[in-house]
C-alpha cells in the first residue's frame, strides 16, 4: 500500500509540472513568434506524453496488484519466508538461492501466468528490476 499511495504522490506531482508546462506553452503560442509558436508546440507535446506514460504506469501497477493478490489467495507468494533485512527487503543472498526455483518453474510452463508472475516476484527479489518488469507484463497479459 505504501507503493502505491507513494506512485499518488508522484502522479500528483509529475500533473502538477505537466499542469504548469501547458501554462507555459499557451503564453509561448499567444507570442506570435515563430521560435515562441515553436516552444509553445513542443511544451504542448511533451505533456501528452507525459500523461500517457504515466497512464501506463499506473495501469500496470493497478493489474500487477490485482495479479499478485490473486495469486497470494492461492499460495505463498516467493518472498513468504525468506529472512529479510531491517528495511524489509530481503536478503540478496537468500532471493539469488531461491530464483532458481522459480526461473525454472518458469521454464516449464511459460503460459501460466502465476509462473510467470512468481518469476517477476524474484527477480525483484533479487534486485532486477527490469526482468522483474517484463515478467510481470507476461504474466499479466497471460491471465486474459
Amino acid at each position: 500500500m505504501r507503493a502505491f499511495a507513494g506512485a499518488l504522490v508522484m502522479a500528483a506531482a509529475l500533473l502538477l509540472y505537466l499542469g504548469l508546462a501547458v501554462v507555459r506553452a499557451v503564453a509561448f503560442l499567444r507570442s506570435g513568434e515563430a521560435l515562441g509558436v515553436g516552444i509553445g508546440v513542443a511544451l504542448l507535446v511533451l505533456p501528452l506524453i507525459g500523461l500517457l506514460l504515466l497512464g501506463r504506469e499506473l495501469l500496470f501497477g493497478v493489474q500487477a496488484t490485482r495479479l499478485t493478490r490473486r495469486l497470494a489467495a492461492e499460495e505463498p507468494l516467493p518472498a513468504d519466508g525468506l529472512p529479510r533485512r531491517p528495511s524489509g527487503r530481503v536478503e540478496r543472498g537468500a532471493a539469488d538461492a531461491a530464483f532458481e526455483r522459480y526461473a525454472d518453474g518458469a521454464e516449464a510452463a511459460p503460459d501460466d501466468w502465476r509462473a510467470q508472475l512468481r518469476l517477476g516476484l524474484a527477480y525483484d527479489m533479487a534486485g532486477d528490476r527490469r526482468r522483474a518488469r517484463a515478467s510481470v507484463r507476461r504474466a499479466i497479459a497471460l491471465s486474459r
